[in-house]
């Protein structure tokens, strides 16, 4: 039996790979999408050598173009996409005072707009199957904004908008779409650990009831 494919955009050594990880101990295949292959490199090896089936795809969440030829390779190469985990975003600090317009605007696109257009890549076939999955990585700034994060805090605000919209338009044709919401932040052998938060990645997946997991 052909084993499901999970696509995680934005993958790194903190919450990406251990998204991908997680999927991969439920006999999913991972693909793993960031701008630098260099680094993908050795997350993929790792999770090839505990067994799980693990590929690596350039792509830069700043460009849409991008982003479609990745997926188009990717399903060139494996097929359609069961779960897309969108986990990019630029987490750079920044009051509003200190921001012009061009800054919101580049942080926007790859912070939501192209969370949204990655959905809409996978979309189309997902709602064919009457089945499949989006997971966006949400943040604890959009219940909580902060100043200093103005960018960042605007934009998980929107991103988690984003899910419960999209989840109200696809959830009566089988798709699945649901945010984790991080309240703090993400380190190893935290209470943010990342590890731990990536577990509910997949409880969201495999429950498909509640659109948000507020991990705190």
């Amino acid at each position: 039996m052909e084993k499901k494919l999970a696509v995680v955009v934005g993958a790194g050594k903190g919450m990406g790979v251990n998204i991908a990880k997680v999927f991969g101990q439920h006999d999913f295949k991972v693909a793993m999408l960031a701008r630098n292959l260099d680094k993908l490199a050795p997350l993929a090896e790792k999770l090839n050598s505990q067994g799980i089936e693990a590929y690596t795809y350039a792509a830069d969440a700043a460009s849409t173009d991008s982003l479609s030829r990745a997926f188009q390779k990717i399903r060139q190469e494996h097929g359609s996409v069961d779960v897309l985990i969108y986990n990019a975003a630029i987490l750079m600090a920044g009051f509003p005072t200190k921001l012009t317009s061009a800054d919101l605007i580049e942080h926007y696109q790859v912070d939501v707009a192209s969370a949204l257009h990655t959905a809409k890549l996978v979309l189309p076939e997902q709602i064919a199957k009457g089945c499949g999955a989006i997971i966006f990585t949400g943040g604890g700034l959009a219940l909580y904004p902060m100043a200093e994060y103005t960018c960042v805090s605007v934009d998980k605000a929107a991103l988690r908008a984003l899910a419960f919209a999209l989840s109200q338009e696809v959830k009566e044709q089988g798709v699945y779409v649901g945010v984790v919401t991080i309240m703090g932040s993400i380190a190893p052998n935290t209470h943010y650990d990342p590890a731990d938060i990536a577990e509910k990645y997949w409880e969201l997946y495999e429950k498909q009831e509640d659109v948000e997991y507020v991990f705190k």
